[in-house]
């Protein structure tokens, strides 16, 4: 990537810091909620992961779709394993796939 001035690069570092903050912060939380609940998630193997990453868990969701029809929304590929991983995060993802 080509950026023309210092004060460009400080920015896109400060950024790139915040996204890794973010997301060590997602990591963190959730597996302090599984380790609280004694609870495991299955990697892509299927084998119980006490420490997963969320990357493993963003894949797991890409394959869900928001379909419209008739102005209907639904939520399609929504398996019941997906369900009981959405558990462990707040109410607000709930609420992203329809469930409240």
């Amino acid at each position: 990537m080509f950026l023309n001035s210092r004060e460009r690069v400080a920015a896109l570092a400060m950024v790139m810091s915040l996204c890794l903050l973010v997301y060590s912060l997602g990591n963190r939380a959730l597996r302090q909620c599984l380790k609280r609940g004694s609870q495991t998630i299955q990697n892509q193997l299927g084998k119980p992961n006490a420490t997963p990453t969320l990357r493993c868990v963003f894949q797991c969701f890409m394959s869900i779709h928001l379909l419209t029809l008739a102005s209907l929304k639904q939520i399609s590929n929504l398996s019941e394993h997906r369900r009981w991983i959405l558990q462990f995060f707040r109410a607000s993802c709930g609420k992203y796939y329809l469930l409240s």
